[in-house]
């Protein structure tokens, strides 16, 4: 059985798993959600302008090109949400 001072020695050897992150970590980390930001908001954007040229569009054909668009442009943003 295991004395006080040896599951002391044990403890201080383990590793720590709940330690504040570095500021290097914090960067990157700002950075990844300053980048996924940026990809939903370019793709709201790219919606609403597919929405509008579905609006004037008078071309069948064109139309539905630009309706699936719309449905994967919605599928990625549904994706990063």
């Amino acid at each position: 059985m295991a004395n006080g001072s040896e599951v002391k020695s044990v403890l201080e050897h383990q590793p720590i798993t709940d330690f504040p992150l570095s500021d290097e970590e914090k960067e990157r980390s700002s950075r990844a959600k300053a980048v996924h930001m940026r990809e939903v908001q370019t793709l709201r954007l790219s919606c609403a302008r597919v929405r509008e040229q579905m609006q004037r569009s008078q071309n069948a054909r064109y139309s539905e090109l630009l309706e699936r668009e719309l449905r994967h442009l919605e599928k990625e943003l549904a994706r990063l949400q």
